[in-house]
């Protein structure tokens, strides 16, 4: 066995922001519809902005393509809706290519009294993962035709 002992004060931890992967970098992306005062690059990004938010309501679709297969430990999303009252669904999925894995559903409502954001943060152990698929259905108590309600999304963060 190998030992050594350090002294406190010269270990630091890394700051969870710089475990954050460079999406915008690694990563290609389609969507179902895109706003164009909330594009998809703010919710990817690792800066704090307004996020992305459809341009049609009903259901929508994010996919990543990543440009080399990753391993995935955590996964973070963040939505905020302080307007509306209302129930959302998402679905991820993830595989390689198209053999996708759905890794998490969760419904939560949306309240401009009460809860007003919804952050979900994942421990995984997905490994060789090419495509990354976020699937919002904003309208939950709607038929998805007759939806009046916008996806967004806030932040989507890999480590």
């Amino acid at each position: 066995m190998r030992k050594s002992i350090v002294s406190p004060s010269t270990t630091t931890a890394t700051p969870i922001s710089d475990l954050w992967r460079d999406l915008e970098r690694i990563a290609r992306v389609e969507i179902s519809s895109e706003d164009e005062g909330f594009p998809i690059e703010n919710a990817l990004s690792k800066k704090v902005t307004e996020g992305w938010r459809a341009a049609t309501t009903g259901p929508q679709l994010i996919r990543l393509h990543f440009d080399e297969p990753l391993t995935i430990k955590r996964l973070q999303l963040h939505f905020v809706d302080k307007t509306s009252e209302r129930s959302q669904e998402f679905a991820l999925f993830a595989g390689a290519g198209t053999e996708l894995k759905e890794i998490v559903r969760q419904q939560w409502t949306f309240s401009p009294n009460g809860s007003t954001e919804e952050i979900e943060d994942y421990a995984e152990n997905l490994s060789g993962i090419t495509t990354l698929e976020l699937r919002i259905d904003p309208d939950r108590s709607h038929d998805p035709k007759a939806s009046k309600e916008y996806a967004s999304l806030q932040s989507l963060k890999l480590a």
